[in-house]
């Protein structure tokens, strides 16, 4: 809830005082409340102490990496509107960049926890934030700087640019359906593997560790499809494929096929988060960038928590049926914003600028 709730101040903050101020400033602080757990956990035996500690430690560190998150999007939607036509060539490093250390992340993790304790790897993760500050590149920021305002201000301001872009509006609608499935099954993966596969709970990480894997790759090949096809076929392409993933997913029988079909669902999910990732940055009006962004992201994570409760009401003998029907509506989800999407200039054209009806800061 913490890192939710700042999403809605982070993006007019991003706005008025610059990504790299705001990147520069997060990452620090981060690194201080990091190290700040390295000294006080070991002096903490296991107890209430120790998970008040470890609590405040996830939501402090949450709340500022929204910031920084926020900051680096940002500053990649300013080089993509530069590169011109190229802006998928940039998201797509961006998104592979993510998905790398998504993959290696909780490895060096794992690694450090063995070898160094608790200690070590909370400070390495504060030197990782100390180096992030201090190699954050000068670039173009933002001419017009809006004024200071209230933070649901900025979230009004975000949706009203939102809406008024239907290319965007439509496919951020689609994504949200679709993250209800992808969140039930995000969620559910443990009772399914464990209890109606058999497998252990470490069975569980490897699914994901290859979906990640897939979906860099799916990240590498969108890149060239969007060169050759355009926005709209790799979209599609990539929807259809997500789409028949996750009918596919709900009635595997084992364990393998259903790490396959999960690999190539997040394979789908990986190319048209870099349609997104284009769309957005042609589309949204550079002065009030991060505002937007904080709402779409809001937006799209709004079926996650749902799913979450979703799964905590549903009996484990019923999880199939359910998730036969979020994938159903996923399908339909998906369906009906390509179609929708199918004649918009936006998804057609290889650069596009704002409209003129988008709002503007005061």
């Amino acid at each position: 809830m913490p890192r939710l709730a700042a999403f809605s101040l982070a993006g007019q903050v991003v706005d008025r005082h610059g990504t790299k101020r705001v990147f520069r400033i997060a990452s620090v602080l981060r690194a201080l409340v990091v190290v700040a757990a390295a000294f006080i956990l070991p002096t903490q035996a296991s107890g209430m102490g120790a998970t008040i500690t470890v609590m405040a430690l996830a939501a402090i560190t949450g709340v500022v990496t929204e910031f920084s998150y926020i900051a680096a999007e940002t500053a990649g939607a300013t080089a993509s509107k530069d590169a011109g036509d190229r802006a998928h060539r940039v998201q797509s490093v961006l998104l592979g960049i993510d998905q790398t250390a998504t993959l290696a992340g909780p490895a060096l993790a794992g690694f450090l926890l063995h070898w160094t304790g608790v200690t070590g790897t909370l400070l390495t993760m504060a030197a990782c934030s100390l180096l992030g500050a201090l190699l954050a590149p000068w670039h173009r920021e933002p001419r017009l700087v809006p004024p200071a305002a209230p933070a649901l201000a900025g979230l009004r301001t975000g949706w009203k640019t939102l809406v008024s872009l239907p290319a965007l509006a439509w496919l951020i609608t689609g994504l949200t359906v679709s993250n209800l499935a992808t969140g039930f099954l995000q969620a559910a993966a443990p009772v399914i593997v464990v209890q109606h596969l058999g497998q252990s709970s470490a069975a569980v990480g490897v699914i994901w560790s290859a979906a990640a894997a897939a979906s860099l790759l799916a990240v590498a090949a969108c890149r060239f499809a969007i060169d050759r096809l355009g926005l709209w076929p790799a979209g599609a392409a990539s929807a259809a494929v997500a789409a028949l993933a996750g009918l596919a997913v709900s009635q595997a029988g084992d364990y393998t096929h259903f790490l396959v079909l999960i690999a190539v669902l997040m394979a789908g999910e990986g190319g048209m988060t870099v349609v997104l990732r284009t769309l957005r940055s042609h589309l949204i009006p550079e002065p009030v960038f991060g505002a937007t962004l904080a709402v779409t992201i809001l937006v799209m994570l709004l079926p996650f928590p749902l799913a979450g409760i979703l799964v905590a009401l549903t009996p484990a003998a019923a999880i199939g049926h359910v998730l036969t029907a979020c994938a159903v509506l996923q399908a339909a989800g998906l369906t009906a914003a390509f179609w929708r999407l199918r004649r918009e200039p936006a998804m057609r054209a290889t650069r596009t600028a704002p409209p003129s009806g988008a709002p503007q800061p005061q």
